[in-house]
C-alpha cells in the first residue's frame, strides 16, 4: 500500500512509561504525525510493528520482556527497511551503540526536549528508505 506525499507519518511508539508515551504523542501529533500504536514491551512493539507498519518506530530501550535493542534486531529482520528511533535515558550510552549498529537510525536522549523530538523525527522521515528485499533485482551469485 503506497502513501501519499502529503499523508501525515504514522509512528509507532514503544515505551514502557504510560507518561513517556503521552507526552511524545502529544508532541507528534501537534505536529501532524499520526500515531497508529502504542506498546510498552519490545515484544509488544514487534507484533504491532507487523500489524500497524508505520512510517516510523520510536523505541525504549529499557523495557520489561524483551528490551528495546532486540525488538530493533527483530523488526529490521522482518522488514530492513525500518526507521526506528532509539529513546534512551543519558547513561545507556552502551545500549545506544548497540542499538545504532543492529540499525537504528537515530536516537533521542530522556528526558527528550520537543525541538530535539521534532528535529531526529523530521530527518527521519525525509530519509530514503532502504530497499525492501522483495523489490531487490538480480540474481545472487
Amino acid at each position: 500500500m503506497q502513501k501519499g506525499k502529503n499523508s501525515p507519518k504514522t509512528v509507532l511508539i514503544v515505551d514502557d512509561a504510560p507518561y513517556v508515551r503521552k507526552t511524545l504523542k502529544q508532541i507528534l501529533v501537534s505536529q501532524g504525525y499520526k500515531i497508529v500504536g502504542e506498546a510498552d514491551s519490545g515484544l509488544e512493539a514487534i507484533r504491532l510493528y507487523e500489524e500497524v507498519r508505520p512510517d516510523i518506530v520510536t523505541m525504549d530501550l529499557v523495557m520489561p520482556h524483551m528490551n528495546g535493542v532486540d525488538a530493533t534486531r527483530a523488526i529490521l529482520l522482518k522488514d530492513p527497511a525500518a526507521k526506528i528511533i532509539i529513546l534512551s535515558a543519558m547513561l545507556q550510552e552502551n545500549l545506544v551503540t548497540e542499538a545504532i549498529l543492529a540499525g537504528a537510525k537515530d536516537y533521542i536522549v530522556k528526558p527528550f526536549q520537543t525541538e530535539d523530538v521534532l528535529r531526529i523525527m523530521k530527518t527521519v522521515a525525509v530519509e530514503p528508505e532502504a530497499p525492501r528485499l522483495s523489490s531487490v533485482g538480480g540474481v545472487a551469485s
